[in-house]
């Protein structure tokens, strides 16, 4: 059975829905960039609505993956964005990126502390 974490809030901070608001408008824009998953994670962002835990670990690989994108040609040019750049935004981009990495990092925790109460058993 997965962990529910009642403890964590899922829902996605306010600038992390910017981001991807914005994401979601630079792909309307120039017609590019992300994907069909990149666009939903975009939706679900921008409506903060609260996200799984197994999202999440999406979202954190998502950025480790996606990382290198940054040293692309128009990675930070808004009026000119490279296709990472519009993935990047429809996932949160820098915020969404700790935001999700912050969350994992609690699970972990979580996990640990749970873990270690059963040895004490």
């Amino acid at each position: 059975m997965p962990r529910t974490y009642p403890h964590i809030d899922f829902v996605p901070p306010e600038e992390v829905a910017r981001y991807a608001a914005e994401g979601l408008r630079l792909r309307r824009t120039f017609g590019r960039g992300g994907t069909a998953i990149g666009v939903a994670r975009a939706r679900d962002l921008k409506n903060r609505r609260r996200l799984s835990p197994l999202t999440i670990k999406r979202m954190v690989s998502f950025f480790a993956r996606h990382e290198v994108d940054k040293r692309g040609q128009n990675f930070g040019n808004l009026a000119r964005p490279s296709n990472g750049l519009i993935a990047w935004f429809l996932w949160g981009g820098d915020p969404g990126k700790q935001w999700a990495e912050n969350i994992r990092d609690a699970m972990r925790a979580a996990d640990h502390s749970t873990a270690s109460r059963r040895l004490l058993r």
